[in-house]
């Protein structure tokens, strides 16, 4: 019986599993959004939110817990420098996940995880609408 179990394994054993999530939390810090199934995709977002959280406050103590998760000194600097200073404000809910549709391949259930504040589309007044763009031409009769 699976009571209570909410580690979803992905098939694999967790020396694989550990390595899976860090490499796909690497590639999410460098670039920012990356494409891949939905499970993998949701299983990233609870492995990465803590880390996330932990950059906030730059302490010793925690820079050395994201580098034994991490294990890479690019993507910890990346973390301090650039991510941290843009979540600082920002309660929790740090990664989007977007369905995709599913892969032609084999039908697995696609999916783009991306930093929220990291979306260049989605940043700042450039997608709002403008009230010049609402008004209505006067008729000519």
């Amino acid at each position: 019986m699976r009571h209570g179990d909410t580690i979803n394994n992905l098939g694999r054993k967790k020396a694989h599993r550990d390595a899976l999530l860090r490499n796909l939390s690497l590639s999410l810090i460098e670039h920012k959004r990356l494409i891949t199934t939905l499970a993998k995709a949701k299983a990233l977002r609870r492995y990465i939110e803590p880390l996330l959280t932990r950059a906030k406050r730059d302490t010793l103590a925690n820079r050395r817990l994201l580098f034994s998760y991490l294990q890479h000194k690019n993507a910890i600097k990346e973390l301090y420098g650039v991510i941290a200073p843009a979540i600082a404000d920002r309660p929790g809910g740090y990664t989007r996940i977007l369905k995709l549709g599913p892969r032609h391949g084999d039908g697995a259930e696609l999916a783009l995880i991306e930093l929220v504040d990291f979306n260049p589309y989605l940043a700042g007044e450039s997608l709002s609408r403008t009230k010049a763009s609402r008004r209505r031409r006067k008729k000519e009769a």
